[in-house]
């Protein structure tokens, strides 16, 4: 019994003894080291930015250089994580989860705001704009501005426009040179009433399909073609799955750049400040390099495939316009007098 008692004496003496010298009250509740790299992470805010275009795009080379620009401006208090080729959103719900706060930002093709807002469709009209210049005025000009600010009340608000190019027709099934060409055909299409009604004057028919299911819809013949820029047609390998291309410049393919606006309204003034100087200085990189991007695709098109490439000349041209002449009839129902005088004001300044 007595050699008992004395084990216990030992073992509660030496708990006794840890608890005093290797867990004092004093070290467990003392401060911690202090860490610079730590608290940098702590504060820095993420923009999770979501499209659905491939990364050798000019509106993924885009993003990537918006990302260095915003983190460079704020020393990486702002960080930007690029989610491309619809890895979290497809083209039919990533509006609502930048409204929602889901993501705080994406680039959606104009087309796509067209259906929620009409004046948009100012912006799809065929042969809207002959030449680069006349895209820049429209985007960074009046009309650019009244179609932000019609976004207003959505919690989404317009940051700008990215460019693109002028979108082009490719088939499987013919050479398309005249409008009469296209009768019958099968094409994918983005959503937009505009869009809808060209392909009618056309007397082709149409289906709506997100943009990274097309490649598998030409593949296996659901749909004869497909109209897009050139850098989407080469880094979507759409080229791979048509035998036919027209380079038509139809009409212009950008982006509407836009972020949840309560998460913008709740950046500081100077985060703001550095947030909209890196989006116009991404759109002045994004305007000159998207040119030189569309012109390397078609070559390296040509280069790796037996496609044929047909180019519209200035008179078959005026027989496409004169095609889609019910289209801007049909439109003016839709689309505000004021945005279409300023198109028209635009066209005259930059005709041929």
């Amino acid at each position: 019994m007595k050699t008992v008692t004395i084990i216990t004496s030992f073992i509660l003496a030496g708990i006794l003894t840890a608890f005093f010298l290797g867990f004092s009250p004093v070290e467990s509740t003392g401060k911690l080291e202090y860490d610079d790299e730590q608290e940098g992470l702590e504060e820095q805010l993420v923009i999770r930015f979501s499209h659905v275009a491939a990364e050798n795009t000019p509106k993924g080379m885009a993003a990537r250089d918006f990302a260095k620009r915003i983190q460079a401006k704020t020393d990486n208090e702002i960080k930007v994580e690029i989610y491309s080729n619809g890895e979290l959103y497809q083209d039919q719900n990533e509006w609502a989860a930048v409204a929602n706060g889901n993501v705080e930002m994406i680039a959606p093709a104009t087309t796509k705001l067209s259906t929620r807002f009409p004046d948009w469709q100012v912006l799809d009209l065929p042969y809207a704009f002959q030449g680069y210049p006349a895209v820049q005025e429209a985007y960074e000009g009046k009309i650019g501005q009244t179609l932000l600010d019609d976004l207003r009340g959505t919690n989404v608000k317009g940051l700008g426009f990215w460019y693109n190019g002028f979108k082009q027709f490719t088939n499987n099934k013919q050479p398309i040179q005249s409008p009469s060409d296209m009768n019958k055909l099968h094409f994918r299409v983005m959503p937009g009433p505009v869009i809808e009604a060209q392909f009618q004057a056309l007397n082709a028919s149409t289906s709506e399909l997100s943009f990274n299911k097309t490649y598998r819809n030409l593949e296996v013949g659901f749909v004869d073609g497909q109209e897009n820029a050139i850098s989407n047609i080469y880094s979507k390998k759409f080229y791979k799955q048509q035998s036919y291309m027209t380079l038509s410049n139809h009409a212009y393919l950008g982006y509407a750049v836009v972020i949840n606006e309560e998460f913008f309204e709740g950046l500081s003034n100077t985060h703001q400040q550095s947030l909209t100087e890196a989006m116009k200085e991404t759109t002045d990189w994004v305007r000159r390099h998207s040119i030189e991007i569309n012109d390397a695709h078609i070559r390296k098109i040509k280069r790796s495939s037996d496609m044929e490439i047909d180019v519209l000349t200035t008179e078959e041209q005026k027989r496409w316009r004169e095609a889609f002449k019910p289209v801007y009839l049909k439109a003016k129902q839709n689309i505000s007098n004021e945005l279409l005088q300023e198109l028209e004001r635009i066209q005259q300044t930059h005709s041929p």
